[in-house]
């Protein structure tokens, strides 16, 4: 069982920056792909980016292509989502997620999740 914690949220102007963090906790015997969602009110869960358990392939949601970045720090057990440019439709709560079976933007694929962290961009 894994328990990940995010953290790194808050409120930033239009085209500012933010670095989430999401630390994995536990014992596990398989690799594990993470994912970053997000879910701002009365819309559906996104999936904003994912990468895989060696960090060697990742991928964004084409809303995000070019602003953020996701990484991961294997010793700390710790990914990244670092947010560029960050624009109001940013505006959301922000999970990260593992899958032990390789990255999707389908939220039902994975089996852990934090409790968030909430963005807020706004002027």
């Amino acid at each position: 069982q894994l328990q990940l914690v995010e953290s790194g949220g808050g409120l930033v102007q239009p085209g500012g920056s933010l670095r989430l963090s999401c630390v994995v906790s536990g014992f596990t015997r398989d690799s594990y792909a993470i994912g970053w969602f997000r879910q701002a009110p009365g819309k559906e869960r996104e999936g904003v980016s994912c990468i895989s358990s060696s960090g060697d392939s990742t991928n964004y949601a084409d809303s995000v292509k070019g602003r953020f970045t996701i990484s991961r720090d294997i010793a700390k057990n710790t990914v990244y989502l670092q947010m560029n440019s960050l624009k109001p439709e940013d505006t959301a709560d922000y999970y990260c997620a593992t899958t032990y079976r390789g990255c999707s933007s389908w939220s039902g694929r994975y089996e852990y999740w934090g409790q968030g962290t909430q963005v807020t961009v706004s002027s």
